[in-house]
């Protein structure tokens, strides 16, 4: 059978038991760029990265703010991103007036993930092609979640989605039981250096990091101060170096060209040294080589 006979319903089975349209909403969240999101005892920072100029001619929004103590970091379609910013905002103001306090992210995070479903159940819908990443902070902590476009939510202490975030996930699982106790500085710094590993290296890094937390109200960094952590935090397992997200295309030329700076001048002929050490040029030449098999 040829998909194109189940993919035109999202309540159409296929024999094997799939929805298709369910899976292709998946897919559009896959080719948005990517978005990381981390939580610490105190804290939750999302970072998103814009694409490339060269591909849009306006920069859409990858991180929305919701209400002072909630916002979210989207990937996928914008549009659909919008509709389910409005409907958050919307309960939250609601939620507010009715109660005079904020909204707890659980159930918010639950009445959101029931709309979605319903679009996964009617005939006259679609999925929301895009996923979410909600970072807020209520009486109970610090909350990450994560919104599939399948209606699946999963509480987690750091995810990245979006195009090419395997790198940043596996850098978020390597150094996850250290965020717990991260300042806020810390937080940011560790989400960018996860999206280093998802960014392309033929374009400058250009990033959009919000925050929230205790005694904090969810706050979108401006482009200084977003380009400011990016000069202040330096490249994962390379401490020696400033990272500067135009110099991160280069970054293995500049890694090779400290390590020889730092090694200092060569020892100068003279008449009692006047040959070279031969045993100390193949240890740098073999250094050398390694250094350029692990980068």
């Amino acid at each position: 059978m040829f998909r194109g006979q189940y993919d035109s319903d999202v309540t159409v089975w296929s024999p094997q038991g799939r929805l298709f349209q369910v899976e292709y909403a998946m897919e559009a969240v896959g080719l948005g760029t990517a978005c990381v999101g981390l939580k610490s005892k105190d804290f939750a920072v999302v970072v998103g990265l814009y694409k490339p100029a060269s591909e849009m001619g306006l920069s859409q929004p990858k991180i929305i703010p919701i209400d002072q103590h909630v916002g979210i970091c989207i990937a996928g379609i914008t549009a659909d991103a919008r509709i389910l910013g409005k409907y958050l905002r919307t309960e939250c103001l609601t939620y507010k007036h009715s109660y005079s306090t904020s909204y707890p992210i659980s159930r918010l995070v639950y009445n959101l993930g029931n709309k979605m479903q319903i679009s996964t159940q009617r005939y006259d819908r679609r999925p929301h092609g895009v996923g979410l990443l909600l970072a807020g902070y209520d009486d109970s902590g610090s909350h990450m979640y994560q919104v599939m476009p399948s209606a699946n939510v999963f509480n987690c202490k750091a995810m990245a989605i979006g195009n090419r975030s395997q790198g940043a996930r596996t850098y978020l699982m390597k150094h996850q039981d250290t965020f717990k106790v991260c300042s806020k500085d810390e937080l940011i710094c560790h989400g960018i250096q996860a999206m280093s590993y998802a960014a392309s290296i033929d374009e400058p890094l250009k990033l959009s990091i919000g925050i929230v937390g205790k005694d904090q109200p969810f706050k979108i960094l401006s482009p200084v101060e977003s380009m400011s952590y990016q000069k202040t935090c330096k490249p994962p397992d390379t401490p020696d170096i400033s990272w500067f997200p135009e110099a991160l295309k280069e970054f293995d030329s500049s890694a090779e060209s400290a390590m020889d700076s730092a090694a200092g001048p060569s020892t100068p002929l003279t008449a009692t040294n006047s040959q070279p050490n031969l045993s100390v040029t193949p240890k740098t030449s073999k250094n050398q080589v390694n250094n350029k098999k692990s980068s």
